[in-house]
């Protein structure tokens, strides 16, 4: 559930950059001739010409959409240019879109405090920035100005017609009587622009950018412009901003609560809550829920640029729609072999490189079981300590899952392992690393961290000895985080884990799913937090915008 936190000072700067197109601009990259031309990156698989993931602009001008496949695609234009993405072990990679959207980070995180939101999106607290160029430089001062910063889009900058638009941004960025607020808010357009010029210097990529005085502000108005673009929102527009912006294109508010806001209090759009006292709202969905409510309908939020570079967690996970669902133990064993192979490199590529470790493993499924009547029954996340090495993590993900499907199918037809099928499917399945930290700088040697014992070096076990149900937030729109920082719709949006409960599990390799319902009597079934349908590998389009 989204946190209601009070602004502690409006006179901030925060800047959402968000790269355009990013998926088919670091293909482009790799292949000039393609820039220019309509074109699209599609998944590796072949039914139907493969899934689109990422659209160019040219490709959407010909009426191509990221909903269509392959096929599709190339019947609305004929001429579009479709490159696949790279595959390893039978599913998308994506090294090369994380090593793209590294090297902007290295450029934007020069200026302030810099949290990287997924592959493709930043955001940035330049409020010492703004500060600091008020001071000595303030934009009133000054004669020529970038053409760049000049093509900022100022909401609520009313330009006639027939009127010089760059003239009118100019004069808006020189103000000398505007507020403080929007003094440093000129200062932040002029940062932004030139960061984003440096970013297509260094790295050929453009990007968009919001530039507010908070997270949610500058995240609404990235995507106002595109591409290559850049969209200031002064505090006088705020309101205008949300007075006609749909319910559902707020962020937390996609799912059952925007539903809920439309038919249980008629609110279409984020305005249409300013009827609402926050007593009403907090009656109806509670204190926290309400106040948030209350503050979002204001602008107002006091999310914090949490200031990370890094991944809070990894994440690998693939999904099996209709025929391609796993019926077995054995098919499930398969994927997770693969899975955890791709998973455990990205753990000691960190470990390499950042000297992090991470602490829990976590598994994923979403399932279905045959004539089962109850629609909504999930299959629950697990996790357990995390034990490096490719063969651990592969022992411990497999008895994981067969955890979470003896929960999933109750106590009832309980072997489903070999080839053996109950009527079950599996239709997305991954696995997560989380709970990351820093090894201690003063730490001489990792192997000394570990108490003299290497982590993929100690003595293998065949049984997990703690499962701990996950515990996923109840926000009805799912819960973000940086999972291996894939793109915003694309990222393995799996929660943190908290409240979890701890019970012993003593699996028997044989028969794990009777055992199971026999030895771990202490788990409870959770909700895990599922991909939407239809995202073969966990990847719809964020990296498309």
């Amino acid at each position: 559930m989204p946190v209601a936190r009070r602004e502690t000072c409006d006179a901030r700067v925060i800047a959402h950059v968000d790269m355009d197109c990013f998926y088919v601009q670091v293909e482009q990259r790799k292949q000039p001739n393609l820039r220019g031309l309509p074109t699209a990156v599609i998944q590796y698989n072949s039914f139907k010409g493969g899934a689109l993931i990422a659209v160019s602009y040219e490709a959407r001008r010909c009426g191509v959409k990221r909903s269509m496949r392959g096929d599709e695609a190339k019947e609305a234009c004929p001429q579009i240019q479709l490159v696949q993405v790279p595959v390893a072990r039978g599913k998308a990679d994506l090294n090369s879109y994380r090593s793209a959207g590294s090297e902007v980070v290295s450029v934007l995180s020069q200026k302030g405090r810099c949290e990287r939101a997924s592959i493709d999106e930043v955001y940035l607290d330049l409020t010492h920035a703004a500060e600091a160029m008020l001071m000595e430089t303030p934009p009133e001062s000054m004669q020529d100005f970038e053409e760049e910063v000049l093509k900022s889009h100022v909401l609520g900058l009313e330009i006639e017609d027939g009127s010089d638009a760059k003239e009118e941004v100019r004069k808006w960025l020189c103000r000398s009587d505007a507020s403080y607020q929007d003094k440093l808010l000129a200062c932040g357009a002029l940062i932004v622009s030139d960061l984003r010029m440096q970013v297509l210097k260094e790295t050929e990529f453009t990007c968009s950018a919001g530039i507010a005085h908070n997270k949610m502000l500058a995240k609404l108005a990235s995507a106002m412009n595109k591409p290559a673009q850049q969209t200031v929102v002064p505090h006088s527009s705020v309101e205008g901003l949300l007075a006609s912006l749909p319910i559902k294109k707020m962020k937390h508010l996609g799912g059952k609560l925007g539903s809920s806001l439309q038919s249980d209090l008629g609110v279409n759009t984020v305005g249409d809550l300013l009827q609402f006292s926050e007593e009403k709202l907090q009656q109806w969905y509670g204190i926290n829920t309400g106040t948030w409510l209350w503050n979002i309908a204001r602008g107002i939020n006091g999310e914090e640029v949490e200031g990370r570079l890094l991944p809070k967690s990894h994440g690998s996970g693939k999904t099996f729609p209709g025929p391609q669902a796993l019926k077995t133990i054995d098919s499930v064993q398969h994927w997770l072999n693969k899975l955890c192979e791709e998973l455990n490199e990205r753990l000691h590529s960190d470990l390499d490189q950042n000297k992090r470790i991470a602490q829990t493993l976590t598994l994923h499924a979403r399932a279905y079981k045959t004539g089962d009547s109850d629609s909504h029954r999930k299959f629950p996340s697990k996790s357990c300590p995390l034990r490096y090495g490719t063969k651990k993590i592969q022992e411990d993900a497999l008895i994981l899952f067969q955890a979470g499907l003896r929960d999933f199918l109750g106590f009832y037809n309980c072997k489903a392992h070999g080839s053996e099928n109950n009527n079950w499917g599996i239709t997305s399945l991954a696995v997560s690393a989380s709970k990351i930290v820093s090894i201690p700088s003063g730490t001489h040697s990792i192997v000394k961290y570990f108490g003299g014992q290497f982590p993929s070096s100690s003595t293998s076990h065949h049984s997990v000895d703690v499962v701990i149900d996950e515990a996923v937030p109840s926000s009805p729109s799912g819960s973000e985080n940086c999972s291996g920082l894939v793109p915003y719709e694309l990222q393995l949006e799996y929660p943190e884990d908290t409240g979890m409960k701890h019970s012993k599990a003593c699996l028997d390799q044989q028969d794990p799913l009777c055992h199971l319902s026999s030895k771990a009597d202490g788990l409870t079934e959770e909700s895990s937090l599922m991909s939407p349908p239809g995202s073969e590998d966990r990847m719809t389009a964020q990296g498309a915008m």
